[in-house]
């Protein structure tokens, strides 16, 4: 009660993912220098010659000397077998120490200035959000004992020094185990002098089926998260198989309501190995992503089967591998077959959140209108249906898309809003936080996801205040005509906006693709801060007493933690041993999914397509490290 009561008096925008961190602000370094007088380049080179020359002397009190008094490193398995990040000289000595303790050592080898691009190359760059503050940016390339890797670095002048303010090492590739692409790519042909060889399409059609093999792979989940995890793993020769209930590819875009569109642009949104096309939208329709998934699949190769039902799981402890049992319903649509599987890793990919967080409102089952109902189950609003009243709980963008959708098939519609909410304009997040990073000029998708994952939370959260205040002036008149129509917004987690918040609780905003002038001119009421009481037979009361008359009522409350599905789907046994997913941990980095979950051969992924795009391959290459035996579970 006491933590239930201390919780509910932090301000809803501030409030993390439960039991997650409101990671803090970092504090930028002094600007002691002139740009003027830099040369990037030969700053940059110092630098890495005094890191080098530390790590040949296995030196790690040198290594931690190069940073400045509030320096960080985040290290995404270059050192490790874990996502860290470590603040201040001495903690991060402390790690460097930890980290030699590995089964292979200390395994950074050496770091190289990256200049194969512009974009890539040391430059004068803005370390702080004032502009006042101005730095040496530049990518790097690194070796260690087990691979090779890409990372960035931001150094600021402190005391007559160059030092480093942000390092950040990400392991991309296995010594011997290289992703199967370009110069590795396969030959794609078997030539004469075999009798009976099989053509392509006969060995996709029984590398598809398994009948004489396990995947090493199940993964549970057909949307961007399986397919990205799924394309990670094929590409390093990991047999991988997902498996998804519904009929097609896509369905989990599809079957959801009817003007469904992305709220993010197509630069921020690409898939690996295949990028969306130069024609294609700014922002998708539903539909449209579902026939890109499908596509997807085709043209990747990938192991899927639909109408696909998880019916028993079971983790062998000896043998280190799952017992599954299927239900897969055949092509002909007639015939069901259970198969068992003995794969060695399952990777839960049926999104970020979990079971829908539908409240139990007294008398629900006494309503008499058309509909009530989680926005999940939203189809879309029904036509030709002017003077039907819709009540729609919630003010995110679920709620927000759905109001408007009932506005223009001529219901009189209200939307209960309980707490503020972050909005955004879809213009201001192109025109200002993803300007110069995802636009139509913008670096190769892989350099712009180092620009923002390069970073250390902290920091990347004081950037975003830096950027709120600027969409906040962006967005002046809309926020205005909100806040006239009673409809309650907020700046995010300590005024850092869309992309923290999202990051830190997964929700909790609205990026506007219309409903906001609706809301301000008074077409889409509002009914502020009151807690349901009870469903009445038309409508719903409040706990001030007051009613609202509803023919349908939408329960757009979002949903529960990634856990929740974890134990429908596989149980008390596996979800007692993972810890909470998404949220931030004291470090700043995502708790449980991507990484380790706390039960072998169990791992989580979801995200929005740029979460899963970016993050899917840290996951694949930790799964094939434990294919190959490079590590094991509980290894640093």
């Amino acid at each position: 009660m006491a933590a239930a009561a201390v919780e509910s008096a932090i301000p809803s925008h501030m409030r993390p993912a439960p039991g997650s961190v409101n990671i803090h602000v970092a504090k930028f370094p002094p600007a002691t220098k002139s740009a003027s007088t830099i040369d990037p380049a030969a700053v940059a080179s110092n630098l890495v010659r005094s890191f080098n020359q530390a790590l040949y002397n296995n030196d790690f009190t040198a290594l931690s000397h190069l940073f400045v008094d509030g320096g960080y490193w985040r290290d995404h398995l270059a050192l490790t077998w874990a996502f860290r990040t470590v603040h201040t000289p001495s903690a991060i000595l402390d790690f460097l120490w930890s980290a030699s303790r590995s089964k292979d050592g200390f395994r950074l080898r050496k770091i190289a200035i990256d200049d194969t691009t512009d974009i890539k190359a040391p430059k004068l760059a803005p370390i702080d959000t004032s502009g006042q503050l101005s730095g040496v940016q530049f990518f790097i390339t690194l070796e260690t004992v087990i691979g090779a890797g890409t990372g960035l670095v931001s150094l600021v002048e402190q005391g007559g020094e160059w030092k480093i303010f942000t390092l950040y090492t990400r392991l991309e590739e296995l010594c011997g185990h290289e992703e199967a692409v370009n110069k590795r790519r396969s030959q794609g042909v078997q030539h004469g002098g075999r009798p009976g060889r099989k053509n392509w399409a006969e060995r996709r059609q029984e590398e598809a089926e398994f009948t004489s093999s396990n995947p090493a792979v199940l993964i549970a989940g057909a949307g961007q998260a399986g397919l990205t995890a799924a394309a990670r793993l094929k590409m390093l020769g990991v047999k991988a198989l997902i498996v998804d209930q519904n009929e097609r590819v896509g369905d989990n875009w599809r079957k959801r309501y009817h003007q469904l569109v992305l709220h993010d642009p197509v630069w921020y949104d690409h898939m690996p190995y295949l990028r969306f096309p130069e024609h294609w939208p700014i922002f998708t329709p539903e539909d449209k992503l579902a026939e890109f998934f499908e596509a997807y699949v085709k043209l990747l190769e990938l192991d899927v089967w639909m109408s696909t039902e998880i019916i028993h799981t079971q983790w062998d402890e000896a043998k280190k591998s799952w017992k599954v049992i299927l239900n897969r319903k055949r092509a002909d649509g007639n015939t069901n077959e259970i198969r068992t599987i003995h794969p060695r890793h399952i990777i839960q990919a049926t999104g970020h959140s979990g079971k829908k967080n539908q409240p139990a409102l007294k008398n629900a089952e006494k309503f008499q209108g058309d509909c009530l109902c989680h926005s999940s189950e939203f189809q879309g609003a029904r036509e030709n249906s002017e003077g039907k009243k819709a009540v729609v709980v919630g003010s995110c963008n679920s709620a927000n898309d759905i109001a408007q959708d009932y506005l223009e098939k001529g219901y009189d519609v209200t939307m209960v809003q309980r707490s503020s909410t972050h909005v955004i304009s879809s213009k201001a997040i192109t025109d200002i936080v993803f300007r110069g990073v995802y636009d139509e000029n913008s670096p190769p998708v892989d350099d712009a996801d180092m620009l923002i994952h390069g970073l250390p939370t902290p920091v990347l959260k004081a950037l975003h205040t830096g950027l709120t205040k600027k969409t906040t002036e962006y967005d002046r008149d809309m926020l205005d005509g909100l806040k006239r129509a009673g409809f309650k917004a907020d700046l995010g987690p300590d005024d850092a906006g869309l992309l923290i918040k999202y990051f830190q609780r997964g929700g909790g905003y609205y990026i506007d693709v219309g409903a906001c002038q609706l809301i301000a001119e008074g077409k889409i009421k509002v009914k502020q801060g009151q807690e349901i009481s009870e469903v009445l037979p038309r409508g719903l009361r409040f706990a001030d007493g007051t009613e609202l008359e509803a023919d349908e009522i939408i329960l757009a409350t979002g949903y529960q933690n990634m856990r929740t599905q974890t134990r429908v789907m596989f149980g008390d046994e596996v979800v007692d041993r993972v810890g909470d997913v998404w949220g931030f941990n004291e470090e700043g980095e995502m708790r449980t999914i991507w990484q380790r979950s706390g039960h072998p051969g169990f791992w989580f992924h979801g995200g929005n397509l740029a979460m899963c795009r970016y993050y899917s391959k840290p996951l694949a290459l930790q799964i094939k490290a434990l294919e190959v035996g490079l590590y094991q579970d509980g290894d640093i």
